[in-house]
């Protein structure tokens, strides 16, 4: 039985029309397992110009179009509708009028759309595209397009402190700088490269959303020479604070490194890498076993783990600068005296870079929050199988990292400010 009327009208407030625009007729196909909705306006209908803005210009013509919809259940829906061009007696144009439900030159609806940058943000581009029927090419459009509206709307004239720190693209070198606002949370800019210059292009993105690079007082980075040069250069007021994170890393560098040498003369070390490496909390049963048997002996790789916990305990008590100093320099004192090359190398590493580190127990910031989205975005990366583009992984980024307050949210998200029964 064909729908009367009134359903079509019910169709039509689903959807969000309102005069000139109505639902004229519904067609269901149950083999195709498609819904199509008829658009169209009332005859004589006038549009303002899309141009000038003048109202009630007259239809000079129209193109029939088609639009993917949310689905209606398990079925797809389109809908299509003719298309009005005005011809303006104000500016003397001929332009075609924008539809209600979607955006200029997209083959979807704003609706579907809001469901695509809602499901994209918690599961891989491809997965979405095979449960909506769609390729994932279209997605990807939309995605940027959002994306990149978005920031567009973000105010950075607040930001303070800041976080860099890079993250692979691809196999091979090819990396993505990342820049985060230490104090929200949250990814200011990402682009292509890991040299002094992505700091530079920060810097004209920074102004670009009303911050000034001048504003930055802080910055957390790891002790990349490019990093530094170009944060010393771009952001002239910016207090260089090298990351604890990054220091342990270097100094878990050096243990597996003393481990390494020391293996081939002693074969107790065999598969203890991660005895070695690891938090304590983190050790295996038998790990923890193997770590109190080996860290009692005469092990040139039990003293190298020694150093490195010492300094990760300072981290971890996180004293006063004042009294961090003290410790910093017992702790270089014993690294250069400890006849274990790599810690005589790291010993050099952390008195050049000395002030920076120092600054850590002042400022108190840290790249936690910078590693934990890596985290995330690699994570992301992996259950997508990689993505095919840096533009693609900078985009996500934005997506998983970036709090943007200006996307479209999910069409099925309750708007009633009603309570709950």
């Amino acid at each position: 039985m064909a729908p009367n009327a009134s359903e079509f009208s019910l169709f039509s407030a689903a959807l969000g029309l309102a005069p000139p625009w109505e639902v004229v007729s519904v067609d269901f196909d149950p083999d195709a397992k498609q819904i199509d909705l008829e658009v169209g306006f009332a005859r004589g209908a006038r549009f303002a110009c899309p141009a000038c803005g003048a109202a009630d210009q007259p239809v000079h013509d129209s193109r029939r179009r088609s639009w993917q919809h949310l689905h209606f259940f398990e079925h797809r829906a389109y809908i299509h509708a003719p298309v009005p061009r005005v011809r303006c007696g104000s500016c003397g144009k001929t332009t075609q009028v924008a539809v209600p439900w979607a955006r200029p030159g997209s083959g979807f609806t704003e609706l579907f759309e809001a469901m695509v940058v809602t499901l994209c943000a918690q599961m891989p581009v491809q997965v979405v595209a095979r449960h909506l029927g769609v390729g994932d090419d279209a997605l990807w459009r939309i995605l940027h397009h959002y994306v990149d509206a978005a920031r567009a709307q973000e105010d950075f004239s607040e930001v303070t402190t800041v976080g860099v720190d890079e993250t692979a693209a691809r196999r091979g070198h090819h990396y993505i700088s990342i820049f985060h606002d230490l104090e929200r949370r949250r990814v200011l800019y990402a682009c292509p490269g890991r040299d002094q210059h992505t700091v530079a292009r920060f810097a004209e993105d920074l102004r670009a959303h009303g911050g000034e690079p001048e504003a930055v007082t802080a910055a957390c980075i790891d002790m990349s020479k490019a990093y530094i040069a170009g944060v010393s250069r771009y952001l002239p007021a910016a207090a260089v604070t090298f990351d604890g994170f990054h220091v342990i890393q270097l100094a878990n560098a050096a243990v597996d490194q003393v481990r390494r040498a020391e293996v081939r003369e002693r074969p107790i070390l065999k598969h203890t890498r991660w005895v070695w490496l690891k938090d304590g909390w983190r050790l295996t049963a038998r790990q923890l076993q193997d770590f109190h048997a080996l860290s009692r002996t005469q092990l040139k790789t039990a003293r190298a783990w020694r150093l490195k916990d010492a300094l990760r305990e300072l981290y971890a008590q996180a004293p006063p600068r004042e009294i961090a100093e003290a410790e910093l320099h017992r702790w270089y004192s014993w690294a250069r005296r400890c006849r274990l090359a790599p810690f005589k190398r790291l010993a050099l590493t952390i008195k050049a870079h000395w002030d920076g580190i120092l600054n850590a127990f002042d400022s108190r910031l840290n790249n936690g929050g910078v590693e934990a989205l890596n985290g995330r975005i690699q994570a992301a990366k992996a259950r997508a199988r990689g993505y095919r583009s840096v533009r693609t992984l900078i985009t996500m980024t934005y997506l998983i990292g970036g709090q943007l307050t200006h996307l479209p949210s999910s069409p099925y998200t309750t708007t009633s400010k009603v309570a709950a029964a």
